[in-house]
């Protein structure tokens, strides 16, 4: 009974948290967490172009990236979506190759160096 009571805490607190998430504009999400400033514009274009379009990203943009932060990542690749130049991809499709991206750079730099 008491492991019910926990996991009832839990699930309540992860709904409400994400609710507070969810009504957070991704701009100010952007702003708070000064997003546009932690890559350079090269690595910007390279990581719209492997989540957007077919392309890959160098490792030093996939270092950039993960400095830059998952929150920032995600906020980035949906206030993209909102722009109306954008309105025939499909955002679920975009979010899931946004996230493959992701768990792609944290693999790629917490890979080891092959030595030489």
């Amino acid at each position: 009974m008491a492991s019910l009571n926990v996991y009832s805490v839990l699930v309540v607190s992860f709904l409400t948290f994400g609710a507070l998430m969810a009504t957070k504009e991704n701009n100010e999400i952007i702003k708070e967490n000064n997003c546009e400033t932690k890559m350079g514009f090269p690595c910007v274009l390279e990581a719209f172009t492997s989540i957007f379009e077919t392309g890959s990203i160098s490792n030093k943009c996939c270092g950039e990236l993960v400095v830059l932060g998952k929150v920032c990542h995600s906020a980035l690749v949906k206030r993209t979506l909102e722009n109306p130049l954008f309105k025939d991809l499909t955002p679920t499709t975009i979010i899931a190759k946004s996230i493959q991206t992701w768990n792609n750079y944290l693999a790629l730099i917490d890979s080891p160096s092959p030595s030489a």
